[in-house]
């Protein structure tokens, strides 16, 4: 009796051990489709000591060889700026806003023109209702960049995606506009 429970006992774990040791491992690919697209542009105006009544962002801290008017030098390394853009379906800062990005920005390396940020865009017309969060690096040299879209609320609730910003126009260093590609993976 100890004899065939001993050889039980082997045949079942030699039928695990080959069952699990797959020589050929094969890795499914998944085809990542959006389940939410979204193209949207926000156009920030820094504050410069001059134009408060347009300025949609400002210098808030800055390194000891800056100041809150004037972004500073090598590569604005230090700058934190805060901003309340308005965001726009087409790319006319004159357009009727359907929401505003609400967030900032940090120049985070002296080496490299670079930012680091998180914001929100939170809409009150256009069809939406609710907010879309964002955060990430922020590499400006580059033609388009992904930051990640980390939750939001309303017709967004707990939404998870990739948003692709690309630099749409800038005038100096007072005005920029982003062109934003959403693509939300996780809708509920």
């Amino acid at each position: 009796m100890a004899g065939k429970t001993l050889l039980v006992s082997s045949l079942l774990l030699s039928l695990l051990l080959l069952g699990s040791s797959n020589t050929h491992t094969t890795k499914r690919v998944r085809a990542h489709r959006p389940c939410k697209r979204l193209i949207l542009y926000f156009h920030d105006i820094i504050y410069n000591g001059k134009n408060s009544k347009n300025a949609t962002s400002a210098i808030v801290g800055a390194p000891a060889w800056g100041n809150r008017t004037i972004l500073a030098g090598q590569n604005h390394f230090g700058d934190l700026v805060v901003f309340d853009d308005p965001i726009t379906l087409d790319n006319n800062l004159h357009s009727p806003p359907i929401g505003r990005a609400q967030g900032f920005y940090i120049y985070d390396k002296k080496e490299i023109f670079t930012s680091w940020l998180a914001f929100s865009f939170v809409f009150y017309s256009g069809g939406h209702e609710g907010s879309i969060n964002f955060a990430g690096a922020d590499p400006l040299m580059n033609k388009t960049r992904d930051v990640s879209v980390i939750g939001g609320t309303g017709d967004f609730f707990m939404t998870r995606g990739v948003a692709t910003l690309m630099t749409d126009a800038f005038e100096g260093e007072v005005y920029f506009r982003l062109r934003v590609d959403i693509k939300l993976y996780e809708c509920w």
